[in-house]
């Protein structure tokens, strides 16, 4: 063979190797949680808990000022925000999604400590198994399971389970503060706040019954998650061991934080674990490949981030703190969500836009009805005006009327 040509095609599949490597890189690094971007919230609310399901981000808030009208705010893509009306004023601590719907728990409320909703955009209040402190909701295995700590004094009742969000059942557990439950390789596995070493962590397999396991350590475990088949929880105290694993959620390790920073959340996507926290100095974020070894990596703003998610190429953390900037991305939707995300974005434009055009012809209308009103107040004047100007006086091709019974002006005759 000539030897251009084996040259030529050694540089053309070079060249094509080289490309291949360079875009898995990017694509890599696209969802990598390292770099991170701020983005404009629907409202600087306290925004608790953030999650992904059916092509759209969907966030809760605790809302102090008592605005009902933006205690949730969508995204399809992460970046454009928009203010949806909660079914209540309630302080909303968690939301989740599984089978066709998204359900968020408050620790707030009068029987009215759960909301659902088909799309993120229409809630509906649904009465809670208790007037617990609902802090955590989670979906698998065909239910719903929510855990409560215990700021209201509830006992024995710190779990509720449902079949389908709308019907609640009170479930026993120990008595300790439940910060977070998720489900993951069959088992719901939840973490807690207090309690001795001895029963901080609780498993079931089917959500109704639960075991007490013993914690890594004795710190105050706020979120807990599974990926890769993993178990990891991260905690807001202790010294280098604020991470514990476990490959089964019934045996504990701990493991050395990036940071002793408060760690309030953590989640996992795309073959990497990524915790948020709510202090330290440029470096509120931790990620790790396999959970045991953590790299601290630079928010977007040195905000009190609350919540983390990940959706389709995509992290999304979500903050109590700062001003116009309490969300923050890293990575790239997928090609189909960005073009669902694309579509989403024009759609509420083009509602927008016809609610717009809606209110400028309900304006246009109302004027419009008006001017009937105006016509015979018009004529009314014109009749009140004739009968006190009524005598006619004339001069020539001139007119004039002056009041009944007044002379007319000089050079003026009088007509009838």
């Amino acid at each position: 063979m000539n030897l251009f040509k084996i040259n030529f095609r050694t540089s053309v599949i070079a060249v094509i190797l080289a490309s291949l490597f360079s875009v898995s890189l990017v694509s890599q690094a696209a969802a990598d949680g390292i770099t991170w971007t701020s983005r404009t919230p629907a409202a600087d609310n306290d925004w608790q808990s953030v999650t992904y399901g059916n092509g759209l981000f969907v966030a809760v808030s605790n809302n102090l000022v008592g605005n009902i009208s933006n205690q949730v705010m969508t995204s399809p893509d992460g970046i454009t925000w928009t203010a949806r009306t909660s079914a209540a004023n309630n302080y909303w601590t968690s939301v989740a999604y599984g089978n066709g719907l998204f359900v968020a728990v408050s620790v707030t409320g009068t029987g009215n400590r759960v909301m659902t909703s088909p799309d993120g955009i229409t809630w509906t209040i649904r009465t809670s198994a208790a007037n617990n402190s609902w802090t955590s909701v989670t979906y698998g295995n065909g239910l719903w399971v929510a855990v409560s700590d215990s700021v209201f004094g509830d006992t024995t009742n710190r779990v509720m389970t449902s079949s389908d969000g709308f019907t609640w059942t009170s479930r026993s557990s120990a008595n300790n503060n439940w910060k977070s439950v998720t489900y993951g390789n069959g088992l719901f596995v939840a973490v807690s706040s207090s309690g001795g070493t001895g029963n901080q962590v609780m498993t079931s397999p089917d959500g109704i019954t639960w075991t007490s396991r013993t914690s890594a350590a004795n710190n105050v475990w706020q979120s807990v998650t599974y990926g890769n088949g993993l178990w990891v929880a991260v905690s807001t105290t202790g010294t280098g061991n604020r991470v514990m694993t476990s490959p089964d959620g019934i045996t504990w390790t701990i493991r050395t934080s990036a940071a002793d920073n408060d760690w309030f959340s953590v989640t996992y996507g795309n073959g990497l674990f990524v915790a948020v926290s709510g202090n330290g100095t440029g470096n509120r974020v931790m990620t790790s490949p396999d959970g045991i070894t953590w790299t601290s990596r630079t928010s977007a703003a040195d905000n009190g981030w609350a919540s983390v998610a990940y959706g389709d190429g995509l992290f999304v953390a979500v903050s109590i703190t700062g001003t116009g900037n309490r969300v923050m991305t890293s990575g790239e939707l997928s090609t189909a969500a960005a073009a669902q995300a694309a579509a989403a974005n024009a759609e509420t434009a083009r509602v927008a836009e016809a609610a717009r055009k809606a209110k400028e012809q309900k304006e246009l209308t109302e004027i419009l009805a008006l001017i009937p009103s105006i016509a015979e107040l018009t004529l009314g004047l014109g009749e009140t005006t004739k009968s006190l100007y009524s005598t006619k006086c004339v001069k020539g091709k001139t007119t004039k009327y002056v009041k009944s019974g007044a002379k007319c002006p000089k050079g003026y005759v009088k007509k009838k």
